[in-house]
């Protein structure tokens, strides 16, 4: 390594080839071999060919150039501010218990035996940051990631939305019980005609819409072009909103759980037509400054500049964090009550639609995935690892990044499900 600490380029590659993981019967790079700094990824004045990373190329979410990307998406895509206003940061106390966590041990659902800081590189994780009682008690990064850096949040960004429309739904400014026209016209004779907000806001919708990372075909990357996540083609629509008006009805809405993005940006888009700000001036407004975020977050955006409310958010861990502790403490900061408790208790209610994940029986309520475990946790979830893990029995919030190599959570939860558990049951005592 360099006297700064970044690791020096010239010789490394050949040293990287024992570290490998195989998923999916593919070989990847392991956790410290993909680190984008032994990689040289984006190094250099300017950066070589073969090191350089750019959106126009389309590769910039492929594995090992995904590990740089993450933390750096602003540089890459049209992003819109997350202003996080005038005023000072929000303390955040410490009470340091880093040595205590990492030695932490758990058994995978593989009935594998691990070390908390191990599975961390096994998880391709970029950064983690542990509150306890509000103080935090464990904060490290990896890779490209610092403490300044914002780093998507894929789809985290859907339990903002979420929670921003609950709450004007709680105010009364929304009605979930009314079908999506009655809020945008332009959606009539598309798959949500007859679709409540409260459908679409619970993924209860029969959409002709499919929504598979692994397949380069699937329309999930359609919706990504037209909402500037991913270089547009010929075929791509010119905005978000022509992409929205161009699905079809599949099925029953309010029968099935059915996780479509497509359903939080018509939801973003309800919220934005009736109040008259967009989801990233309700994200300043109602999080981002109350809250003392840190830093500023930004929003991916359309060629007409619509946010990406399902995947586009970037933001620090510390500021993630807030946001998680916000909603241990149900809407409650600093005194002031930021988002009504009921938005955060309704979360907790008997879902009359619960499906498996992973063994457990979850449910998803206003874009959130709740777990019904013995910790009552919710989570916010996004692809290649994102996380923020809220459990109120053990007073605990965890905000996770990633670039894990395969998008589905399938290749991470064994190990990191049982390990958020784990912690939470060891600061439960």
């Amino acid at each position: 390594m360099t006297e700064d600490g970044r690791h020096a380029c010239a010789g490394n590659e050949e040293k990287l080839s024992n570290g490998m993981l195989e998923f999916d019967r593919e070989q990847y790079l392991d956790g410290r071999a993909s680190d984008p700094g032994r990689l040289c990824w984006m190094q250099g004045a300017p950066p070589p060919a073969d090191k350089s990373i750019t959106f126009e190329s389309d590769a910039f979410l492929q594995f090992p150039k995904i590990r740089w990307s993450l933390s750096h998406m602003r540089e890459l895509a049209a992003t819109l501010n997350v202003w996080r206003g005038p005023g000072e940061p929000s303390h955040l106390e410490r009470h340091d218990r880093t040595v205590e966590i990492d030695a932490l041990t758990f058994i995978d659902m593989m009935e594998r035996p691990r070390r908390f800081d191990e599975a961390l590189i096994d998880t391709y994780t970029d950064g983690i940051l542990v509150l306890h009682r509000g103080r935090i008690v464990y904060e490290r990064y990896f890779g490209a990631l610092a403490s300044h850096l914002p780093h998507a949040c894929n789809s985290v960004t859907k339990s903002y939305a979420g929670t921003l429309t609950a709450t004007l739904v709680a105010e009364g400014v929304l009605d979930d019980s009314k079908t999506i026209p009655h809020y945008l016209p332009e959606l009539r004779g598309t798959a949500w005609d007859d679709a409540t907000l409260r459908q679409v806001m619970d993924m209860q919708t029969g959409l002709l819409y499919t929504e598979l990372y692994a397949e380069p075909t699937s329309d999930v990357w359609d919706y990504a072009r037209a909402a500037g996540w991913r270089p547009r083609n010929e075929r791509s629509s010119k905005t978000s909103a022509d992409y929205l008006r161009s699905i079809k009805k599949a099925g029953i809405h309010g029968e099935t759980f059915s996780y479509k993005s497509v359903n939080t940006e018509v939801m973003a888009w309800v919220a934005a037509r009736v109040t008259g700000r967009s989801f990233v001036q309700l994200l300043s407004e109602l999080l981002w400054a109350p809250l003392g975020c840190e830093q500023d977050g930004y929003v991916i955006v359309d060629s007409v500049g619509m946010p990406m409310a399902g995947a586009g958010l970037s933001a620090t861990l510390r500021d993630l964090a807030r946001f998680g502790e916000l909603m241990r403490r149900e809407g409650q900061w600093n005194g002031k009550q930021l988002i009504p408790a009921c938005v955060v208790h309704d979360l907790q209610k008997d879902a009359p639609l619960k499906f498996p994940l992973m063994g457990l029986n979850y449910s998803y309520r206003s874009q959130w995935w709740v777990t019904h475990n013995e910790l009552d946790a919710i989570e916010a979830r996004g692809i290649h690892g994102q996380r923020l893990y809220i459990a109120p029995k053990a007073e605990m919030v965890i905000a996770r990044f990633a670039s894990h190599p395969m998008a589905s959570a399938a290749f991470s939860d064994p190990i990191t499900m049982p390990q958020m558990f784990a912690l939470g049951q060891m600061l439960s005592r």
